[in-house]
């Protein structure tokens, strides 16, 4: 680690010192003392039989310090580790969203939000929980995208998942396991010995999408669980289209997100009800923790305390010996 001081008003302190060292320099050399002359005082002088004592001086000298100190104080100093790093207990994640078209359908009894807002309110409730936990986001439909990288800046996070909407990128498809590919390309390079991955999708893979052999081989090899969230039905259901009549609703594949959950160690989850999204990401917040150490580009330290405590030090000192000791002088 590596400490250096630092001024979080650093203007005011070197404004303020020119002007204390003028103050002393101007105290020393204009102000005249008074003097009193006595009738054997030369005689006393010459005989050595004088002394000067030096309280003056000390109080003069006391008093500039403490102006030090004040100048000091009002720059508020901070002691700087400009190479720390924290222990925190946690895990690296990355959410896998579905973003495909038929996330916009509202199929929920106790909610009237579509598939996708349902799922985008709980991500972000899911995020803020993990404070110690570095998450990343892939959106997937007709292309598989990573939206961020791993990242601790959960403020940034939220405003990414938040500003999600359908459309975000091509909707007219799911490809499924080319995006559990691309975060598992996001976990590759992760120093945290629990690697993590949550797939949330209404649908199947679309054709032309890799194998679920693939992202399997892949997350077995780089020790990544893979918790998949099904969102809709697993039942094959019917909509009623002003334009297009009768449409099939895309059904959740659960062998293929079952296969993939229960061979990397991780559970499959199916959200029947806006409420089950809620207590399935508590589930996963349950998740084992790993301990590890995150840098942190500085940490200050205020140090004002101390030097609090010598100013008062030295204002009481000064009474005391004016007071008490050299009263007479």
């Amino acid at each position: 680690m590596i400490y250096f001081l630092r001024f979080v008003y650093p203007w005011v302190f070197y404004g303020l010192l020119p002007l204390v060292v003028l103050l002393m320099w101007l105290r020393d050399r204009v102000h005249k003392q008074v003097v009193y002359r006595y009738s054997l005082g030369t005689l006393l002088h010459n005989h050595n039989m004088s002394s000067v004592h030096p309280h003056k001086k000390i109080f003069f000298l006391m008093r500039s310090l403490v102006l030090f100190v004040l100048a000091f104080l009002i720059a508020k100093p901070q002691l700087v580790d400009s190479r720390s790093k924290i222990p925190v207990e946690g895990i690296d994640i990355v959410l896998v969203l579905d973003v495909s078209g038929s996330m916009q359908f509202q199929d929920y009894e106790d909610d009237n939000r579509s598939r996708f807002d349902v799922a985008k309110a709980e991500a972000i409730r899911f995020l803020q929980k993990r404070e110690n936990d570095a998450l990343g986001l892939v959106l997937f439909g007709k292309d598989a995208i990573s939206r961020c990288p791993l990242t601790f800046d959960k403020t940034m996070l939220k405003d990414v998942v938040d500003e999600l909407a359908i459309g975000t990128i091509d909707p007219d498809g799911t490809m499924l396991i080319t995006a559990m590919v691309v975060a598992a390309n996001r976990l590759k390079h992760s120093k945290a010995t629990s690697r993590v991955m949550i797939v949330l999708t209404d649908g199947e893979p679309s054709e032309g999408d890799m194998d679920s052999s693939v992202a399997i081989e892949i997350a077995k090899k780089l020790g990544i669980k893979i918790y998949t969230i099904g969102i809709g039905s697993e039942e094959e259901q019917f909509l009623m289209h002003p334009l297009y009549g009768v449409i099939a609703k895309p059904k959740v594949n659960r062998e293929l997100l079952t296969q993939v959950a229960h061979s990397t160690g991780g559970q499959y989850f199916m959200a029947h009800q806006a409420r089950d999204m809620r207590r399935i990401y508590d589930t996963i917040d349950q998740l084992e923790k790993t301990k590890q150490e995150v840098p942190v580009f500085g940490t200050f330290y205020d140090v004002f305390m101390p030097f609090v405590v010598l100013l008062i030090g030295m204002v009481l000192l000064e009474l005391v010996l004016s007071s008490f000791v050299w009263f007479a002088l």
